[in-house]
């Protein structure tokens, strides 16, 4: 079967995953790419050096979201409800927990049209960026289907329920000016900047210690659902690996150095 996945890694430990398969518009389903994507972050997972990772399409398209093809294949009589429900659960929602429970930080550099389960993939990153193209929809209705891979379950807490309901109930598209009023995303730019944008972005993250990145992105998610005592007990245990550690002390010392030379300068 084709590569449907590049992965690129630079000397910053930024890693780019470019989703390319041309005929299906970067479809979730019907290729390789579900298990291409989660090959890739299980290597990040394992590799220290890298900081932060990018996710975006080739071609005009971010991602179509699930292929009709294959959903032609679904509708067959031979194949049945229980067999459908293992396909899911074996299949396209491995990836959301891959990515919820992915260290690394992660940025979606939204090339074009997000549609479906390709807008739930975009919504599974930290963090949006979009050229001024791009346009997003929770489609599923409009096929009858429902948000099979977690839709429902992060878009209400990127944009609010009323929001999330409005999208996923009408399955009618937003373009960036909406996506970026309603902090869907965090930038739209043109084309031929994307990448660049998202670099920067990246480059900023790659910049801080690693430990305390992973760990401050850890909090963030069990943010989503935990107690706050829950939090605050977690947050201890991690400063306090956090204080040990030796950027924590190189940062320290570079301060102090600093404040030192302008005390003498004053």
């Amino acid at each position: 079967m084709d590569q449907a996945l590049h992965f690129d890694q630079d000397q910053d430990g930024i890693v780019t995953l470019t989703m390319d398969h041309h005929e299906t518009r970067n479809a979730l389903t019907g290729n390789s790419l579900v298990e291409e994507l989660l090959k890739a972050l299980q290597r990040i997972e394992a590799d220290p050096a890298v900081r932060a990772v990018i996710i975006t399409g080739a071609g005009k398209v971010f991602s179509s979201g699930g292929s009709i093809k294959d959903m032609q294949r679904q509708l067959q009589p031979e194949v049945g409800s229980m067999a459908l429900r293992h396909e899911y659960q074996r299949g396209i929602q491995r990836l959301p927990l891959a990515l919820h429970n992915l260290e690394v930080p992660t940025i979606a550099a939204v090339n074009g049209p997000a549609i479906g389960a390709g807008f739930d993939l975009a919504c599974m990153c930290d963090i949006r960026i979009a050229a001024e193209q791009a346009i997003f929809a929770e489609s599923f209705v409009k096929l009858g289907l429902i948000p099979g891979d977690g839709g429902a379950w992060f878009l209400p807490r990127l944009i609010g329920m009323s929001r999330a309901a409005e999208m996923t109930l009408t399955g009618d598209p937003i373009d960036t000016k909406q996506a970026l009023a309603w902090g869907l995303i965090s930038k739209a730019v043109a084309p031929d900047q994307l990448l660049d944008e998202c670099r920067k972005m990246a480059q900023r993250i790659a910049a801080n210690p690693p430990a305390a990145v992973r760990m401050s992105k850890r909090l963030l998610r069990e943010g989503q659902h935990s107690r706050l005592d829950t939090l605050l007990e977690m947050s201890a245990g991690f400063q306090a690996i956090a204080h040990k550690t030796p950027d924590h002390a190189q940062a320290v010392d570079a301060f102090l150095q600093k404040r030192g030379s302008r005390t003498k300068t004053s």
